[in-house]
């Protein structure tokens, strides 16, 4: 009997680690720029971080990658007001290790810039609106967003391979947990049964 106790108790901890492989993790890495690393946009695509931002949507759990020579630049995060006016004075975070990731922990909007003295007035600066947790957007009534509507997102040469499309809004599981549930409750009871 001791034997059979054991099995079930093992059978317990496999249903919940069949359950925990079937969620998907519904976090993504942006790497900003896509392909393009943390830089001065190039006078053919002047407006690259606001075409990049409006693409994406941000959830809580994700993070932005900026890469960059470290010696040649850095990011900092700012207010609404230094991002608009292009100052670097007081930021709210600086990081200048050319691998820098930002961790996105709560719903709201947020501005980065490069900490380069002019590199901000020549468009290298990043607005992004993280949605709430009932799922609406924050969306902003002022100008980083207000870019030209076009027919399709923006395409990136593949030089090394696909870029991984975020998650989809509405996560799915391999298997429904409803079923799970219920085939967990059949193979209980059965165990049970021949107790």
């Amino acid at each position: 009997m001791a034997n059979l106790g054991s099995l079930s108790h093992h059978f317990f901890w496999a249903i919940k680690f069949f359950l925990l492989v079937q969620t998907k993790v519904l976090c993504y890495q942006y790497k900003v720029g896509d392909l393009d690393a943390w830089g001065i946009p190039t006078s053919a695509n002047p407006q690259v971080y606001a075409k990049w931002s409006k693409y994406h949507s941000f959830k809580i759990g994700d993070s932005l990658l900026f890469l960059y020579p470290p010696s040649q630049d850095s990011v900092i995060q700012v207010t609404e007001q230094s991002y608009n006016s292009c100052n670097l004075k007081d930021p709210i975070l600086y990081t200048n290790n050319g691998n820098s990731l930002f961790n996105i922990t709560k719903p709201g909007e947020y501005f980065f810039t490069s900490g380069e003295p002019g590199h901000c007035e020549k468009k290298q600066k990043l607005y992004i609106a993280v949605l709430s947790g009932n799922g609406s957007a924050y969306s902003p009534s002022y100008g980083p967003s207000a870019l030209p509507e076009t027919a399709s997102s923006p395409s990136y040469p593949t030089v090394f391979g696909t870029i991984p499309q975020p998650p989809s809004s509405s996560p799915s599981l391999g298997i429904p947990l409803f079923i799970t549930a219920v085939i967990a409750s059949a193979t209980w009871a059965i165990i049970n049964g021949m107790m």
